[in-house]
Parts: C-alpha cells; sequence; structure tokens
C-alpha cells in the first residue's frame, strides 16, 4: 500500500516536470499541454481531464453563440462584441474594400488572474 502511494506521488511530480519542461521549451501552452496540466493537479485520468475541457468548451461556445456573457469570478469573462462594418485596404494591390460587420469573442481576466500573472 505504502509502495502504490509512493509511487503515485511520484507519478504525479514526474508529470509536472515534464509539463514544465514542455511549457519552458515552447513558451506557449497547446490544448493537449492543457489536458496534462489538468490532469495533474487535479489528480483526474488525461482522459477525464481531455472530457472536462471539451465540456468547458462546449458549454462557453454555446453561451456565447446564444449572445450570454460567461463569468469565472477571478479567472475573467467572456463576452460577444459586435464589430461595425467598416473600409480597410488590401495591403497588395492598396484598393478599397468593404469589411463586413461581424461579432467577435471578447475575454476580460479577472484581478486574481492579471494579479497571479503580474
Amino acid at each position: 500500500m505504502l509502495k502504490l502511494l509512493i509511487l503515485h506521488i511520484i507519478s504525479l511530480y514526474l508529470r509536472k516536470v515534464i509539463q514544465l519542461s514542455i511549457n519552458l521549451k515552447s513558451g506557449k501552452m497547446n490544448k493537449q499541454e492543457l489536458i496534462v496540466a489538468i490532469a495533474a493537479d487535479s489528480g483526474l485520468t488525461k482522459a477525464d481531464s481531455k472530457k472536462a475541457l471539451d465540456a468547458f468548451i462546449s458549454a462557453t461556445s454555446k453561451s456565447l453563440k446564444k449572445g450570454d456573457r460567461v463569468a469565472l469570478v477571478g479567472f475573467g469573462s467572456f463576452s460577444v462584441s459586435k464589430r461595425a462594418a467598416r473600409k480597410g485596404r488590401n495591403p497588395q494591390t492598396g484598393k478599397e474594400i468593404k469589411i463586413a460587420a461581424k461579432k467577435v469573442v471578447k475575454f476580460k481576466p479577472g484581478a486574481e488572474l492579471s494579479k497571479n500573472v503580474k
């Protein structure tokens, strides 16, 4: 029993070390690296972490598509904003073009996230 506990603790530590080395090499985190980090921090399996992340992305996308705001206290909030139609220039030809109006997703970081990043 003690051996299993020690092996579990070592595996969690190694996951964290691997995750940190991946992040230091690339300077950015992709979806797979985020899944590994969630698994290491929460004790969930990678498969369960992937399901949780996919569920979060799906629920957030559905809410934003309806026009709702998604707020996670301390982390930040996602919202949809309307961008008006405007004129622009084709950089290759210099010709003036019309850019259609569209909706864009905005993210505003929360106080706790901003504090942790500084």
